[in-house]
């Protein structure tokens, strides 16, 4: 049966079997090959059937079909193109991104046999080197070589550049070279070669300065994303480290890079994650990871920070290799981890840099000093108000004299003092900080308990309140720990012992309700975890921390290989 008997029987055939026999009208060929003796046998199928391979789709394949089909039409239905004609291209850049207005906007004409070429590029972002080798390359070239060249031609064979991809959308070449890329335009052709020579003004990596360590690595991140996943990738050679970028905000167009482990994250986490970061709907993030974490945690006003920041590479290997997601921002020297508990921020590098005993000591200091920086205030002010609590070895604590103003007024006025002054620090220039320290310790302590503005016990327990803030590994939590002091001091003045217990219950509970990323804030301490309680107060030594933390619900429990 040929081509033309099988139309016949096509037209012949009744409308209501018109979808059947058109399956079986482009299987016969098919069918054909089937009916021999051998072909079953050779197919691995019973003899009379058709080929597994060669079957015509159902309905359900020709419905994915359609709709594959469908969106490839959407897709080119949203797409811009670029035009063709260079004095279109100038003109298009003109009317969208300020072509001869702004004057770091470069478009380099150049005219390669009857070939008009045009390089488009910004001139802060443009690596100079690579570009000239482009052109040095197409200038070798003959007039006949660009005369029966083709696009396809420019992109495997003249363009010698490391990383060339073609575009033929025109928000998206956009949105490439303003990220710092240049685009390759060819008269002629709709399309565009984006070339990958970015040269961003960057710093060298410098230890951070709020996680300096004694010993251990002095490199931290830089503004530039690219720099910050290579110091991981450095520390992490693993294959199953994967970084994926995502941009955000219709007019920064923020590159931002997920960081994990492929066998070890919670699969479900992430996606949750990546979701979250799709539904961020805004201008941009011009400042970067904390925008981003108030579009995706919408903690609202609570004052805890819920997710991690580190400048450190080292501390955001160790995550990763935990189970944690990191999240690296572009133009921001700092990155996120989550999800995070309050005990994560309560750690800090210095302690595995030392033996594990002295790593111990060095926590359990630093937990002392965040306590007393919670309650050594609201306690000592309570006894202040009701000398009878006092234990009987601790007669001496307590104002030995009153101050011309109430105790709750100098608390107040201390604490923004404080924050004055530490604002102060950061503001002045460093030749004048210690003429700064000078004027807050003598002048304005000395003399202020000298007229009897405060008393002497306020000035001595703010002061180790603070330190114990300062010693706090989170910057966030620090501050979100000194407004809970300063609540608590209030709830004392207001109501004194109920004041201080339903203050410090409400404070507790609402802690115990938060959620990173739907992960207990408060593990192991609630829910309840004794091995993992064990490795926050002890600094455990490395072969014997063997698990992974249970609450990230990690793929591979066991730290160690097999």
């Amino acid at each position: 049966m040929d081509a033309g008997e099988g139309s016949g029987q096509r037209f012949a055939v009744p409308e209501n079997a018109e979808e059947s026999h058109e399956n079986e009208e482009e299987s016969l060929p098919v069918r054909r090959v089937a009916e021999r003796p051998d072909a079953g046998e050779l197919a691995g199928e019973p003899p009379g059937e058709p080929i597994a391979a060669h079957r015509k789709p159902g309905r359900e394949a020709k419905g994915a079909k359609k709709a594959k089909e469908a969106k490839e039409a959407d897709a080119k239905k949203d797409l811009i193109p670029i035009p063709a004609s260079l004095d279109g291209f100038k003109r298009k850049l003109e009317e969208e991104v300020g072509y001869k207005t702004s004057f770091d906007i470069v478009l380099r004409e150049m005219t390669f046999g009857d070939r008009r070429v045009a390089f488009f590029f910004f001139n802060g972002f443009a690596k100079d080197t690579i570009l000239t080798e482009v052109l040095k390359r197409l200038t070798y070239l003959q007039a006949e070589d660009y005369r029966t060249a083709s696009f396809h031609d420019f992109f495997r064979l003249y363009v010698p550049a490391i990383q060339v991809v073609e575009e033929q959308d025109w928000d998206d070449m956009m949105t490439n070279v303003l990220s710092g890329g240049t685009a390759m335009f060819v008269e002629g052709d709709d399309k565009v070669l984006l070339i990958d020579a970015k040269a961003f003004p960057a710093r060298n990596p410098e230890e951070p300065t709020l996680e300096r360590v004694v010993r251990g690595a002095r490199d931290g991140f830089v503004e530039t994303m690219l720099v910050n996943v290579t110091l991981v990738r450095r520390r992490l050679r693993d294959k199953q480290l994967r970084y994926e970028i995502m941009r955000v905000g219709e007019r920064t167009q923020t590159d931002i890079c997920i960081a994990y482990i492929d066998d070890i994250v919670d699969k479900e986490m992430l996606e949750s994650m990546k979701d979250k970061i799709k539904q961020v709907k805004v201008d941009g993030l011009p400042l970067a990871d904390k925008q981003l974490e108030e579009a995706t945690v919408q903690r609202g006003w609570n004052p805890f920070p819920l997710v991690r920041y580190s400048e450190r590479p080292d501390t955001v290997a160790v995550h990763l290799m935990e189970g944690n997601i990191a999240i690296f921002v572009d133009t921001t020297p700092s990155v996120m981890i989550l999800p995070t508990t309050f005990f994560d921020l309560l750690q800090h590098a210095e302690e595995n840099r030392q033996t594990p005993f002295i790593g111990t000591y060095l926590r359990w200091v630093r937990f002392f000093g965040i306590i007393a920086s919670l309650f050594l205030l609201p306690l000592w002010f309570l006894f202040t108000l009701r000398p009878e609590l006092k234990p009987p070895g601790l007669g001496f604590i307590g104002a030995q004299q009153a101050g011309h103003l109430p105790m709750v007024a100098q608390f107040i006025l201390a604490e923004v003092g404080v924050d004055l002054m530490r604002m102060a620090a950061i503001h002045t220039p460093t030749p004048l900080a210690t003429a700064m320290s000078l004027i807050a310790a003598i002048l304005i302590g000395d003399i202020a308990v000298k007229t009897g503005l405060f008393v002497n016990e306020v000035v001595l327990y703010m002061a180790i309140s603070a330190i114990g803030m300062f010693a706090t590994p989170s910057y966030e939590l620090g501050l979100a720990n000194r407004i809970i002091r300063l609540v608590l001091i209030i709830a004392v003045a207001l109501f004194e012992v109920p004041g201080f217990v339903v203050a410090t219950t409400f404070f507790f509970v609402m802690l115990c309700m938060q959620r990173s990323f739907n992960r207990p804030y408060m593990w192991p301490l609630v829910p309840f975890d004794a091995k993992g309680m064990l490795g926050i107060l002890l600094r455990v030594p490395v072969l014997q921390n063997r698990k992974r933390p249970n609450y990230l619900k990690a793929q591979q429990r066991d730290k160690m290989p097999n």
